[in-house]
Order: C-alpha cells, then sequence, then structure tokens
C-alpha cells in the first residue's frame, strides 16, 4: 500500500486528489498538509506543515501547492527518503534546482501535467512536427491560474521543436512585420514556436497545438473537463517511481 501525504490538501486540487487517490485499492491518503482545515479530511490526519508530518506514516508525498511550498517538500523527502510527486508548475529555475538536488537522495518526479490524454496529445505532436511548415499552441485556463504560460505548453513546445530539429526543420519565422496590438501574436517559445494563453473562468485546462502545411492543416487538441483527470496519471507515478529513481521528468515514458 502506498501511503501519501498531499500537500496543499485543503485546496481545489488537493481534495480532488485526495478522494480520487483514496478509491484506489493500492493507495492511502494518510496526511493532508495544509495552513487551513480541510472541508474533507477523507480519514487523513491533518498537519499545517509538512516538517509536522510523522515520516513513519507515508511513503510518499504529493505536491500540487505553490512553488515556495514544493522547496519544502523536496528537503524533507530528501531528508527523510520519500518520493515526491510534484504537479506545481511556474518554477523557477532555482526552485526546481532544489528538486533536482533532491533527487540525489529519493525518487522525484515533476510532470506539468498528470492526465494521460494531455500526455498522449504532446507525443503526438512530437510525431506530428516534422512534417509540417508552421505550427502554434493555444493554452486555455482557468482565470485563477497564476503563470502563463502553461507548463504543459512550455512542454509540448520544447518537444516539438526538438522534433523539428532532428529533421532538419528550420525555425519557424513570423510572418508578422507590424502588430497593432502589441503582444497579439503571442510568445516565441523554442523553434519559433508561438503560444497563446487563455484565461476564462468555467475553463479547467485545454489545449490546442495547430499544425499548418500548405493547403491543409491538423489540429491535436485535449480537454480536461474536471480536475479528476489528473488523478490516474499521479497514481501511475507513484506506482513507477521509488527512492532509488532519482530525478524524473514526465510521465510519459510509464506509458510504453
Amino acid at each position: 500500500m502506498i501511503a501519501v501525504a498531499i500537500i496543499g490538501g485543503s485546496g481545489r486540487m488537493g481534495q480532488v486528489m485526495a478522494t480520487g487517490l483514496g478509491d484506489l485499492d493500492d493507495v492511502s491518503v494518510a496526511v493532508l498538509v495544509d495552513p487551513y482545515q480541510p472541508a474533507e479530511r477523507h480519514g487523513a490526519q491533518w498537519t499545517r506543515t509538512i516538517d509536522e508530518v510523522d515520516p513513519d506514516l507515508v511513503t510518499a508525498v504529493v505536491d500540487f501547492s505553490t512553488p515556495e511550498g514544493v522547496t519544502a517538500s523536496a528537503r524533507w523527502c530528501a531528508a527523510h527518503r520519500k518520493v515526491l510527486i510534484v504537479g506545481t508548475t511556474g518554477l523557477s529555475a532555482e526552485q526546481r534546482s532544489e528538486l533536482e538536488l533532491a533527487g540525489t537522495s529519493t525518487g522525484v518526479l515533476l510532470c506539468a501535467n498528470y492526465s494521460i490524454g494531455a500526455v498522449l496529445a504532446e507525443r503526438f505532436a512530437e510525431q506530428a512536427a516534422p512534417y509540417f511548415d508552421t505550427v502554434e499552441v493555444i493554452e486555455l485556463h482557468h482565470n485563477r491560474k497564476v503563470d502563463a504560460p502553461s507548463g504543459t505548453s512550455l512542454q509540448a513546445v520544447n518537444r516539438i521543436a526538438a522534433a523539428r530539429e532532428r529533421s532538419g526543420r528550420e525555425t519557424i519565422a513570423n510572418p508578422t512585420t507590424r502588430e497593432t496590438l502589441a503582444g497579439t501574436r503571442g510568445g516565441e517559445g523554442l523553434g519559433g514556436v508561438r503560444i497563446h494563453s487563455v484565461r476564462l473562468p468555467g475553463l479547467t485546462a485545454h489545449q490546442e497545438v495547430l499544425f499548418g502545411a500548405p493547403g491543409e492543416g491538423l489540429t491535436i487538441r485535449h480537454d480536461s473537463y474536471d480536475r479528476v483527470s489528473f488523478v490516474h496519471g499521479v497514481a501511475l507515478a507513484l506506482r513507477h517511481v521509488t527512492v532509488e529513481s532519482g530525478f524524473v521528468e514526465g510521465i510519459d515514458g510509464f506509458l510504453d
């Protein structure tokens, strides 16, 4: 049985994770960590900080909190050799290095999107990338998301750009020479791939990768309508990552 502590256990994502993971046969929710008391404890203990967690109660920590919270989780998991599964985006280079450092002591997995469909869509986009002249990404999220572009879109663009480079494709040139409204063409990622971020109430997490070539186009779209879509990817990570795994990025390798 994999016993987990959920960081941010009182938040929307934390509560969804507690419900979803708790329903699995091989996972139990032992502790919810949050400064605020959870609406539902799901049979778990509640602590305000990770430093209050009894290491003997858990084998893994799931963190969907804040970049600052991830740093604290990384240090605690490294000290107690507990697996750390991170879904927080918007990490700075320094915060990411904290995860990589923790990975020298225990298993740490960082993933921008735990939806199986999103991971597959990213794989399909990488496969399509060499065959089209241009590509742009539109990512759409709820209006409470504070970082832009999303970690999912950045990861997708990196894989698309790498696939284009391997196939000999040149950097995509921006055909727009005049912007009446600055920033209309979005942000430029690796390989000249443009990213456009949308933030609206009512959305959860959505992404379109649009490819273009003379006479045709291809759109690869994924939609997460509910946060429960991330539960099975987290469970997949918990089943594969051990304290000996080191630092791992993404769950794509677990789908082979």
